[in-house]
């Protein structure tokens, strides 16, 4: 489990974490929906260490760290991906940073076969779609093989079709792979299709406006009565939050 406790993060007068708290249950899908704007990239900021926090607690599997900086695969929107080297080059980068054997290159293989990245394995980045870099980008996030995944809106640079067909890869990391994850998105139909808790945020100081635990089995369709019906409500507390900071 994470657990995220009174954090707070200010920067000069703007306080954009104020006795934040959060949970994450081991192996469980939470989404953080929330304003443009609102903090959510700080927080991630403060959860891996990029910036140091003003105040509260981070605890991962009961154990107060400063960050999970080390303990967490970080998945962001742009893929990253070095255009000099390969795809499966770029995928095996953890494994190089952390010394990793010969098995490395094998596992990065069938992950690019289970990913549909089978053939493409020495192309550069720039001669493959967007859609593609973002599967490498997957196969990379797993290859640093920790338990704990944070995506940080990793699916919004794509078109709606190969947005949709990737969605279905990122149930895998809960599915197949046993990942913990911690996701924000802007897209509200997004974060009720994959997650089983979705987080409504308001807008800074951010805190929690609401949760909703979802117990209907994956995969999820964006028609469904229950789906739609939700999706509708929280959009209209987005909306008025936004209202509420602009008056």
């Amino acid at each position: 489990m994470l657990t995220v406790a009174n954090l707070s993060k200010s920067f000069d007068d703007l306080t954009v974490l104020d006795g934040f708290g959060l949970s994450v249950p081991r192996g469980g899908f939470t989404a953080l929906v929330g304003p443009s704007g609102c903090g959510k990239s700080t927080l991630f900021d403060v959860l891996t260490g990029v910036v140091s926090k003003d105040g509260g607690t981070i605890a991962w599997l009961g154990e107060t760290v400063p960050h999970i900086g080390k303990t967490a695969a970080y998945m962001q929107q742009k893929d990253l991906l070095l255009p000099w080297l390969t795809l499966i080059d770029n995928a095996l980068l953890p494994a190089k940073v952390a010394g990793g054997n010969s098995g490395s290159r094998q596992k990065a293989e069938l992950l690019f076969r289970r990913l549909g990245l089978h053939g493409f394995e020495e192309f550069t980045p720039q001669k493959v779609s967007g859609g593609m870099r973002q599967r490498c980008a997957l196969v990379r996030t797993l290859m640093f093989e920790h338990e704990l995944v944070l995506l940080d809106e990793p699916l919004s640079a794509l078109d709606a079709i190969t947005r949709r067909s990737l969605q279905a890869l990122l149930l895998l990391l809960q599915s197949e792979f046993g990942k913990t994850i911690l996701m924000i998105t802007h897209d509200v139909e997004e974060a009720l299709l994959l997650a089983d808790e979705v987080i409504v945020l308001t807008s800074f100081p951010m805190n929690v406006q609401e949760q909703f635990v979802l117990k209907w089995p994956k995969p999820r369709r964006a028609d469904e009565p229950e789906i739609l019906k939700m999706k509708e409500h929280i959009l209209d507390e987005l909306q008025g939050e936004v209202s509420r900071e602009t008056v």
